[in-house]
């Protein structure tokens, strides 16, 4: 039985993460999870059916409202005769960090945006394999955390980042040419960047594929999302920029590629499912039998593949001269672009706008307070993208 901490259990990847332990029957025990407390009956109802030891919070003022709803979930399950033992509650910011300080087998990281940073160093720390589906606190981390890790102890859960690393096992990595993450292309691929000033919030949520949050699915139009990506497999599987593409794939079938130097493409394909790689990063590198259903090859189909065209979507390359830079500026490259989001979502930022401000906070902090890879701390990292975020919100201030 392997013991798990599921952190953001309430989100897209911990309901999924917990369904595929679920189903998994007795394989795993879940030690505790962690999310912000806003749906206070979804954690007291998975506290009470796992049974966890941990319980934490990060919203400091939605913990009553959890304890009132776990007293609810537990008297319904027999808490009153005793047969349930409430979780030891961690409660406040450091919450989630606090809980991934804890030793287990798997510690899945479900969190979204630069919050995840510190819960994935303490993980990593603590010497839990770590399944990390939070892009940003490797993004924004860069070696300051992959030299905290020892090999194989982060396994990727972005479906593009798990793709490669199954591709990855069929050669060894001097004999790898190149990377290419497959994108879906969002809800505009087939635009020109003039149809796109109007772009409104509503529009950019609808994506034709995945179900996800409203700042992951942001990012997936603006391509920021594929741009972090980028970023990431540079990060996780040593391959210089040059050599990791992106290309268009919008059936969303393949999730990503490995060249090899042979002219070989191995590639790895399933229907879009986050359980697949989910279920991956818990058992890393075993599988577990029928988590998600295979591709139907009795029924024909046709899967498409077109080059990014970044001239529209410059976030790609935007975020490739971040991560060449490497240092400090991904992390300002991550934070500039959740304030741009935000304010996107409020409709005080275009959505082409997005990338400009971007672009213009990563100019800002090049030109002043950049930090290199041989001075790079959790500090200066954490420094950095607090940094964004003030400068980001000066900036659209002045704008307004």
């Amino acid at each position: 039985m392997r013991s798990v901490i599921v952190l953001g259990s309430t989100g897209s990847i911990g309901t999924q993460t917990l369904e595929v332990i679920r189903s998994s029957g007795s394989d795993f025990k879940v030690l505790g999870i962690s999310a912000g407390g806003s749906n206070p009956n979804l954690l007291a109802e998975q506290a009470l059916e796992f049974k966890v030891e941990y319980l934490a919070i990060a919203n400091a003022t939605a913990a009553q409202d959890v304890q009132l709803a776990i007293y609810a979930q537990a008297k319904k399950a027999g808490y009153s005769e005793g047969n349930f033992t409430l979780p030891k509650m961690l409660i406040g910011p450091q919450a989630a960090t606090e809980l991934a300080e804890i030793s287990v087998d798997v510690v899945l990281n479900g969190i979204t945006g630069a919050v995840g940073l510190l819960p994935t160093v303490a993980a990593l720390k603590a010497g839990s394999v770590l399944a990390l589906a939070n892009k940003e606190s490797l993004v924004i981390g860069g070696r300051a955390v992959t030299s905290l890790a020892r090999p194989g102890q982060i396994v990727p859960v972005d479906s593009e980042h798990s793709a490669i690393a199954q591709c990855l096992r069929s050669g060894n990595s001097s004999e790898v040419k190149r990377l290419i993450l497959t994108a879906s292309g969002g809800p505009f691929r087939s635009m020109q960047r003039d149809q796109l000033k109007d772009v409104t919030p509503e529009q950019a949520l609808d994506h034709p594929t995945w179900s996800m949050g409203p700042v992951v699915t942001i990012n997936s139009a603006t391509m920021m999302n594929k741009g972090l990506e980028v970023i990431e497999a540079h990060l996780l599987f040593d391959i210089d920029f040059e050599n990791i593409d992106v290309v268009v794939h919008p059936q969303s079938v393949v999730h990503s590629m490995v060249e090899f130097i042979d002219g070989s493409t191995i590639a790895q394909a399933s229907p879009p499912d986050m359980r697949l790689p989910i279920a991956l990063g818990l058992v890393w590198p075993n599988r577990i039998t029928g988590v998600a259903a295979g591709c139907d090859w009795t029924t024909a189909t046709s899967w498409t593949f077109e080059p990014l065209d970044s001239k529209v979507f410059r976030a790609v390359e935007l975020a490739k001269l971040a991560g060449s830079k490497a240092g400090t500026a991904p992390a300002v490259l991550n934070g500039a672009n959740e304030v741009a989001v935000e304010a996107f979502l409020a409709k005080e930022l275009s959505f082409l706008g997005i990338v400009e401000f971007v672009e213009e906070v990563l100019k800002a902090h090049l030109e002043t307070n950049f930090v290199s890879d041989q001075e790079l701390t959790i500090e200066e990292v954490l420094k950095a993208a607090d940094w964004a975020q003030q400068y980001g919100r000066e900036l659209l201030d002045s704008k307004k």
